[in-house]
C-alpha cells in the first residue's frame, strides 16, 4: 500500500489558527498598517514597507506543519530540514515536538512507516522523496506553488532537449530540488549560476568556446553529472531560484539570450533559447515595495529583518543598501543600543558590530522583513527602535 501524501493540508486549519496567531501574529503591526504603515513616537518615525513578512507559501507551510502535529499526536513528526529560513519559526516548531532530520543525532535511516515527514516550502530532491516513499512514511508536502512552477518549466526544458540554466545558489535547498527535477526528466542537464559574473563566464564560453575542463572546474558543484559544455550549452532555457533578486534574474536571462544570438544568429534563436517568468510574485512584491518606500519617503536608514541564511531577505537588504545605509538584523536582539547594532553586512557571511548607526535628532527609519519573518518579530523590532530612539524621554506613540 503506497504511503499517504498530504498536499492540501490535513483539514485542521481552524483548529490550529489560534495557535498560529498567538505564535506569529502582532496587534501592533496590524495597527501600524491601519496607520498608513507608519509608527511615530517622540523623535522616531518608522515607515513600514507595504509588502513584507510572511508570504502565502511560508504561511501555508507553517500552517501545514502545525496541522500535521495536531493530526498525528501519538506519532513522531519530522521535517527534512528547516521549513523556512527563520530560526524563530524553526525553534517554535521544535517546541511543538517536530524533529528536524538535519539536527545532530537525527538520521534518515531511523525512519519507519509509522513516522510522519514534512517536506519544506523549498521542496526536496527527487532522490530524497523516493527514499521517503520507499520507507513508507506518511508525507506532508508543503512545497510552495511558485517552486512547483519552476519545476514544471525545467522539466519541460529537459523533455525538449534544453539545458536548464538556473540562477540560484547551488547549495540552497530549493535550487538542489529544482536541479533534481531537470536531471530526472529524460536525462536533462543543468548548470547553476550565482550572479552576473558567473553568467558572464558561461556566456563567454557559449560565444567563443574555450577550455571545457576549465569551465567544469569553475562550476564543479553547480553542474549535472556528465555535463559536457560543448554539447549541453547548445540549447539552454533559463529559470531561477524563486527568492533571488528579480532584476538580476531578468538580466541574466537577457545575457544568455544575447550570447545564443551572437553564437547562432537570430534565425536559430527560437530553437536555441527559452525563458519563462519563474520569479515568485511575493518576492517581486516585497522587492518592489522597498523600492517604492525608498523613493516616496524621507528615510534616513533601513532596517531589514530576517534570517541571515534567507536568500529573499538578503536580496531585500541589497536593494535597500543601494539607496540608504542598511542594516540586516536577525531580530530585535541585534539592536544592542543607540550606539551599537549587530548585523550582517551586505554581501558578508558573518555578523558584525557597527557603532554609530542611529543618528541624533529626528530620525526616519524604513523597515521591512523577509518572507520567512513573522509579524511578532517585526513588532519586537519596532518597540526596540522606539526604546532606543527615545530612551530617557516621555513619548506618546500614534500606534500604541
Amino acid at each position: 500500500m503506497p504511503p499517504l501524501i498530504f498536499k492540501k493540508g490535513l483539514d485542521l486549519k481552524h483548529e490550529v489558527a489560534h495557535v498560529l496567531a498567538g505564535s506569529y501574529g502582532s496587534g501592533l503591526v496590524a495597527t501600524v498598517k491601519e496607520s498608513n504603515y507608519q509608527y511615530a513616537s517622540g523623535r522616531l518615525v518608522v515607515h513600514l514597507a507595504r509588502e513584507f513578512g510572511f508570504c502565502y507559501g511560508v504561511d501555508r507551510a507553517v500552517d501545514y506543519a502545525y496541522q500535521a502535529r495536531r493530526r498525528f499526536p501519538e506519532r513522531q513528526v519530522f521535517l527534512t530540514g528547516e521549513i523556512i529560513h527563520n530560526p524563530h519559526v524553526n525553534n517554535q516548531l521544535r517546541d511543538q515536538g517536530i524533529r528536524f532530520l538535519s539536527d545532530p543525532g537525527e538520521s534518515l535511516d531511523n525512519l519507519t512507516p509509522e513516522d510522519v515527514v514534512i517536506l519544506p516550502a523549498f521542496g526536496t530532491t527527487i532522490e530524497l522523496l523516493n527514499d521517503l516513499v520507499g520507507r513508507g512514511c506518511t508525507l506532508v508536502d508543503t512545497t510552495c506553488g511558485s517552486v512547483l512552477n519552476v519545476w514544471k518549466n525545467v522539466k519541460r526544458y529537459a523533455e525538449d532537449g534544453y539545458t536548464a540554466i538556473i540562477h540560484g545558489k547551488y547549495w540552497h535547498e530549493e535550487t538542489r530540488a529544482t536541479a533534481s527535477q531537470a536531471l530526472h526528466a529524460r536525462g536533462g542537464a543543468y548548470l547553476v549560476v550565482l550572479d552576473r559574473a558567473e553568467a558572464g563566464t558561461v556566456c563567454d564560453y557559449i560565444r567563443h568556446g574555450g577550455s571545457g575542463a576549465a569551465l567544469l572546474t569553475a562550476f564543479e558543484h553547480a553542474v549535472s553529472p556528465g555535463f559536457e559544455p560543448d554539447v549541453h550549452l547548445q540549447r539552454v532555457g533559463c529559470a531561477n531560484q524563486t527568492t533571488m533578486l528579480s532584476s538580476e534574474s531578468l538580466e541574466i536571462g537577457e545575457m544568455f539570450r544575447q550570447a545564443m544570438r551572437d553564437r547562432y544568429g537570430d534565425d536559430q534563436l527560437p530553437a536555441r533559447f527559452r525563458a519563462f517568468d519563474t520569479i515568485c510574485s511575493a518576492t517581486q512584491d516585497r522587492q518592489d515595495a522597498v523600492i517604492t518606500l525608498l523613493d516616496d519617503q524621507p528615510i534616513d536608514l533601513m532596517v531589514v529583518i530576517g534570517g541571515y541564511n534567507s536568500s529573499n531577505t538578503c536580496n531585500l537588504a541589497r536593494i535597500c543598501d543601494e539607496k540608504r545605509p542598511t542594516y540586516h538584523i536577525a531580530d530585535a536582539s541585534g539592536l544592542v543600543s543607540a550606539a551599537d547594532i549587530r548585523h550582517k553586512p551586505i554581501g558578508g557571511k558573518h555578523e558584525i558590530l557597527t557603532t554609530g548607526w542611529l543618528p541624533d535628532g529626528p530620525v526616519a527609519i524604513g523597515l521591512t522583513s523577509g518572507a520567512s519573518t513573522p509579524d511578532n518579530i517585526v513588532e519586537t523590532v519596532i518597540r526596540r527602535l522606539d526604546a532606543l530612539a527615545n530612551q530617557g524621554r516621555v513619548t506618546v506613540s500614534n500606534c500604541t
